[in-house]
């Protein structure tokens, strides 16, 4: 079954997903693992990975390249972060054409000008006309080839400081344009705006959260009518940590004996690698 499908089933048939930030293959395979509904291939995530800031430094091919190599490697769908998309609706659509050949299950872009800035950080924050969105929306819907294939309206109104009623307005702008679900974004210590739009939305088409900066439980979410939470950058994060910790300890301890407890062992790596699939292989078709 196309992974495009497969994600169409599971807005259909799950009360809510649940969606894990990944921006290598090790760690979409974790999240898979664990039992998550999909992939979320986080640009903040990839920016952090390289180094660079999370403003429009990486470029479509970056993104779309890891997009490609995560989707090869797990079983759940791949659902792209891809900014603001990379420049106008023709570049859009070019996108759109890109991820969807490369089998990735859906594409959310932001309504903020190209180059953007990180939604968290401080300084502009700033949009694009709604009726300029909506047309790379209609770009992306008419470069796709399969009716599965899912195009994400992202909405920064709340985060620009322009509160819930612009961010209804023009979610009901990008929803008319085709877009398949909208991703309402706040960078509130509260899930109150969420909730606020929620109160406000007809739910013709899935709302999607991502709750970096406010607590929500999956219950409260639900009970809002949300469809998907991103748990867009929680992996980067604890690996930044842990990272950080064992390595501290062994340059001042002076050995690996005392982190051996707080790290995974070989053979965990070995498995995520698929070392059992590859001598399953070698035991059928490899002469002895």
């Amino acid at each position: 079954m196309p992974k495009s499908k497969l994600l169409r089933d599971k807005f259909r048939d799950l009360k809510i997903l649940r969606v894990a930030g990944a921006y290598n293959s090790l760690f979409a395979k974790i999240v898979e693992n664990i039992g998550f509904d999909a992939v979320w291939v986080s640009g903040l995530e990839l920016s952090t990975s390289r180094a660079v800031p999370d403003a429009s430094i990486l470029t479509m091919t970056d993104f779309a390249d890891a997009s490609r190599l995560i989707n090869r490697s797990i079983n759940i769908p791949v659902i792209a972060d891809c900014d603001a998309g990379f420049g106008t609706a023709a570049n859009v659509h070019y996108m759109a054409k890109e991820y969807e050949r490369n089998g990735v299950a859906a594409i959310c872009i932001e309504d903020k000008t190209h180059p953007k800035l990180n939604s968290l950080l401080s300084g502009m924050q700033t949009l694009v006309p709604a009726d300029e969105f909506a047309g790379k929306i209609r770009s992306a819907k008419d470069a796709q080839s399969s009716d599965d294939f899912m195009v994400i309206a992202r909405t920064e109104a709340m985060i620009s400081g322009m509160g819930c009623d612009e961010a209804l307005r023009r979610a009901y702008i990008y929803r008319d344009a085709g877009a398949d679900a909208i991703l309402v974004h706040s960078k509130s210590d509260s899930h109150n705006q969420i909730a606020e739009f929620m109160e406000h939305w007809d739910v013709s088409i899935p709302v999607v959260i991502v709750p970096t900066t406010y607590p929500i439980t999956v219950d409260e979410a639900y009970r809002l009518g949300i469809k998907m939470i991103i748990y867009a950058n929680h992996g980067i994060r604890a690996a930044v940590k842990a990272c950080n910790e064992v390595y501290s300890k062994i340059l001042i301890d002076g050995t690996t004996q005392t982190v051996e407890n707080d790290i995974a062992p070989v053979s965990d790596l070995f498995e995520l690698q698929g070392i059992d699939h590859l001598r399953s292989v070698e035991e059928r078709f490899v002469r002895r």
